[in-house]
């Protein structure tokens, strides 16, 4: 019953997404001496959509700007190697979206959507800028020694263009993060020539953007933080069988302040609360084999393993205690496996399988989705047609099986208008796609 009501209203309204995206960049980079580099990119994204939902119609226009500068250098400090990098990043984009009214009710069957008045416009600015500076210090012949430190400001600007009047507040209004110093320290032993050990200790951040603050009244909400975290981790990594087999084993702990979930009022608006602390625990395994190496043909293997233990250690929301529960919109495990064959010619192709676990999709652990199997093929054909210009052609085959699956979940999603609640959007059946790029080095 409730796959069939979500079925019929998205049918009745013909809903589909259109969008538009590319991306441009450009690399420099400068060696001042044998010991020292500078590497500068410029970049810019722009992406335009518009899709027609049964609950209203929606338009956005985003275009990003950004510039990321890095100085490489090898010294020697004691008598030892010492490797650093520092430098900064800037970036800035302009978000412009808009809802309108989907009047699809109102008119005869097969119709599909049709846009009304305009029910929401806003342009929204983010602004951002990272210093870093990070160093590879070589205690001894087998031991390496790492420190990093990451200073980061983040700021939004929110510009409502729509229509003031009583009944509409207006939204404008700037918001402003403090700044976050996040550290980093590392060390890796070599316990054989092919083998090591690795251990690091790591403080990370994700600021929210300006629309996750805003509550149904219009105002910001100054109460939420960026979510902020410590990762512990330990590991193995090296090769074995005259380096055929290469292998990579971690586990860590991650330790999350302020987790951002959130809470749904209508169809498609919810409001981010902090869900106070959050405990990620994992395991992550990857083994590459190569089976064949020559001058003609490369035939190698990949296999990842991903486990997943992540829950709330303290996440109370109202009178609702989800404190120990899993931690919605995670899989409990990834698996994946493929094959990669690539020849001298030109000639190329892969095939891989992907297995996604059962996640929770509310916070009460009350529903879950279904485990999944995908598994893609992909052909193609490259070739340097000069020193400079570089041709790729390709063909690929996804979801050879025709696997019905979630490709997005909508968290602790709310049925309103006595509509069942839309928790997830559908998977694309087996489907293909070809291509061709040229790649032109200056």
């Amino acid at each position: 019953m409730v796959q069939s009501l979500r079925y019929f209203t998205w049918k009745q309204a013909q809903g589909f997404e259109d969008s538009k995206r590319g991306v441009f960049g450009l690399s420099w980079k400068h060696e001042y001496t044998n010991s020292l580099k500078q590497i500068t990119s410029v970049f810019s994204s722009f992406r335009n959509a518009y899709e027609p939902r049964p609950f209203n119609i929606l338009k956005e226009n985003i275009i990003g700007i950004g510039m990321r500068s890095r100085f490489l250098g090898q010294t020697k400090l004691f008598n030892k190697k010492l490797d650093y990098t520092f430098g900064g990043e800037l970036f800035k984009d302009d978000y412009k979206y808009k809802t309108f009214e989907n009047l699809y009710e109102d008119f005869p069957s097969g119709t599909g959507s049709v846009k009304g008045l305009e029910l929401s416009n806003f342009k929204e600015k983010r602004n951002y800028y990272n210093l870093f500076f990070e160093t590879n210090y070589e205690f001894s012949e087998k031991t390496t020694l790492s420190i990093g430190l990451n200073l980061n400001e983040t700021s939004y600007k929110l510009d409502d263009r729509f229509t003031i009047s009583e009944t509409n507040t207006d939204q404008s209004g700037r918001y402003k993060f403090k700044n976050i110093l996040s550290p980093k320290l590392g060390i890796s032993h070599l316990i054989s020539n092919n083998v090591s050990l690795f251990s690091n200790i790591s403080h990370g951040f994700s600021p929210i953007t300006l629309s996750e603050t805003l509550l149904p009244d219009g105002q910001i909400n100054n109460n939420l933080k960026p979510e902020t975290g410590w990762n512990f981790e330990i590991g193995t990594r090296g090769s074995t069988l005259n380096k055929k087999l290469q292998f990579n084993l971690a586990i860590y702990r991650l330790d999350i302040k302020n987790l951002l979930v959130s809470r749904r009022i209508a169809e498609d608006e919810y409001i981010g609360i902090n869900a106070g602390k959050t405990q990620h625990d994992g395991l992550e395994i990857s083994l590459n084999y190569i089976w064949l190496q020559n001058e003609a043909l490369t035939i190698s293997t990949f296999t990842n393993y991903t486990y997943n233990h992540f829950t709330f250690k303290e996440f109370i929301d109202d009178e609702n205690d989800f404190s120990g529960n899993d931690l919605t919109g995670v899989p409990s495990k990834i698996f994946n496996a493929g094959m990669d064959i690539e020849s001298t010619v030109g000639f190329y192709g892969n095939i891989n399988f992907q297995y996604i676990g059962r996640m929770p999709i509310t916070d009460s652990n009350s529903l879950y989705t279904n485990s999944y199997n995908l598994t893609n093929l992909k052909f193609g054909f490259k070739k340097n047609l000069n020193k400079k210009l570089k041709l790729n052609l390709y063909v690929g085959l996804n979801n050879i099986f025709n696997e019905t699956y979630a490709s997005q979940i909508l968290i602790n999603a709310s049925g309103f208008g006595g509509n069942a609640p839309r928790y997830y959007y559908p998977g694309n059946p087996n489907n293909y796609y070809t291509g061709i790029s040229l790649n032109y080095i200056f």
